[in-house]
């Protein structure tokens, strides 16, 4: 690492006029039919200016004319281009936040740098587009999936390798996770492996005062989702003593904080094999593996048969992965949501507790709220909202950046009818 220069060409970008619209309220993408014309020599991935129908300038991106998000923006300043110096800028920023937002949480679970584990870089939302970095202790997994920061992403890695040895972080390594299909829309293949020195690619990290081993080799995105770190701790307290149902379990992180608050049992649910032998391993690594037990099954085919043997549960426990990664397929998506949704209500003792999310930004909040509405009046249960929550504070919303807002998260207390 340490060899890539920034590309600026001599070109620009202009708009048509009355677009850029999600731009202009905040958010960071120029689209390709917002675009007017582009003036100049480039290559795809270079930095160019982009400025609106009258000349007026309205900043930096880099240029990409395989994607229908065209150009992605990196600067709004006239003397901010993008440097190694706004790189590090950006950065350090997005440390500085991190350490900032989870102060608390730091001291809570007397926790230091090194063995903090949190989303570090949030693409968009930290003003990095395409670039998602997760810390695992000290491991730095990457995913990359635009082409603009994919030609950068040894100078922002360089960054956060100075940025965090300030704060005394000696990194083991760094792993690559840069396998999702979508990077083909960028014209980009999919690739992963490791980025500098070979490590253990298991990795043990300690979140809530859980510890897990996470593959940041062979799991899903980037080994682990960091996102539900505060859902996963604000349901402990309703599961003391309680027989709990996790269902989509993954390796185990729902149903480890409910036995880790003093649930009585916990059965967690994933489809993936691999998944719940990791979730098993997860409950023996903390002495929790007599009141944890994994199954593998499809929740969709077991929640049925549970219903049917006369299983109740007092709290249910729906964490499924995104049915929708489009907006084409959103009705499709709001079905299996309801169907879960009702299976889980019906599963739930008279007074027990439904813990339900989405961590789609296509299934919007209203369409969310909605679609449960919908499976408790067919469940004929009633709900009372007890808690409503998003993604943790190191996946920070972009106001104008819609895709940054995408986890929705609630907890409702499930009531027979009266």
């Amino acid at each position: 690492m340490g060899n890539t220069k920034i590309a600026v060409a001599d070109a620009r970008v202009i708009l048509r006029k009355g677009q850029g619209r999600e731009f202009k309220a905040g958010g960071l993408w120029i689209y390709d039919n917002e675009i007017d014309k582009v003036e100049g020599k480039f290559e795809n991935g270079d930095v160019i200016e982009v400025l609106d129908f009258d000349g007026f300038f309205l900043g930096y991106g880099f240029i990409n004319e395989k994607s229908k998000i065209r150009v992605r923006m990196m600067s709004r300043k006239k003397d901010h281009p993008v440097t190694e110096e706004l790189i590090e800028r950006r950065v350090r920023d997005a440390w500085e936040y991190r350490k900032s937002v989870m102060a608390d949480y730091i001291d809570e679970y007397k926790t230091n740098y090194t063995q903090l584990s949190c989303r570090f870089i949030f693409g968009e939302a930290d003003f990095l587009p395409g670039i998602t970095i997760d810390k695992f202790a000290d491991v730095l997994v990457i995913e990359s999936l635009a082409l603009g920061t994919d030609r950068m992403k040894d100078i922002i890695l360089d960054k956060c390798k100075k940025v965090l040895a300030e704060d005394g972080v000696q990194l083991k390594g760094i792993y690559e996770r840069s396998d999702a299909k979508v990077r083909e829309l960028e014209g980009l293949e999919r690739t992963k492996g490791f980025i500098g020195a070979e490590f253990d690619t298991k990795v043990l990290i300690e979140e809530n005062g859980v510890k897990y081993y996470v593959d940041v080799e062979n799991g899903q995105k980037t080994g682990f989702f960091l996102d539900q770190k505060f859902n996963r701790q604000s349901i402990r307290g309703l599961c003391k003593g309680k027989k709990v149902l996790d269902c989509f379990t993954h390796t185990g992180s729902f149903a480890l904080n409910a036995a880790a608050g003093g649930a009585s049992s916990v059965l967690g649910v994933d489809a993936s094999d691999l998944g719940c032998k990791q979730a098993e391993e997860n409950a023996a690594l903390n002495g929790l593996e007599k009141i944890a037990s994994f199954q593998c099954a499809d929740v969709f085919e077991l929640l049925p048969d549970l219903e049917k043997k006369g299983e109740k549960f007092d709290v249910v426990i729906l964490d499924p992965p995104a049915f929708t990664k489009s907006r084409a397929s959103i009705k499709k998506a709001a079905t299996g949501y309801k169907e879960i949704n009702m299976r889980g209500m019906k599963l739930v003792k008279d007074g027990g507790y439904l813990a339900t999310c989405s961590c789609s930004h296509f299934m919007d909040e209203e369409l969310f709220l909605k679609t449960i509405a919908d499976a408790a009046r067919d469940a004929h249960k009633r709900l009372r909202q007890v808690e409503f929550r998003q993604q943790a504070a190191d996946h920070p919303i972009l106001w104008g950046g819609a895709a940054s807002y995408y986890l929705k998260f609630v907890i409702f207390q499930v009531c027979d009818e009266i």
